[in-house]
């Protein structure tokens, strides 16, 4: 299945700003997520389609999966 692929501020170090990527069929965002290089801990937003969703959430074809990182300050 194709999705297209969303990162934000510090997620895009060393990476990209938007990506198309081929997954298998059933892929979770924690497998996403893992694959990044990325750690579950280091996720602060996780948006499919444009809504709040899980790492446990199952992608399906033509999802756009947006990763933002926690964000700390004071």
């Amino acid at each position: 299945m194709q999705i297209t692929l969303k990162l934000f501020a510090t997620f895009r170090n060393g990476r990209f700003k938007i990506a198309e990527q081929e997954l298998p069929e059933g892929t979770d965002v924690r497998a996403v997520v893992l694959s990044l290089g990325l750690t579950e801990e280091e996720i602060g937003i996780v948006m499919i389609n444009g809504r709040h969703g899980g790492l446990d959430q199952a992608l399906k074809q033509n999802d756009t999966l947006s990763l933002f990182p926690l964000v700390g300050g004071g």
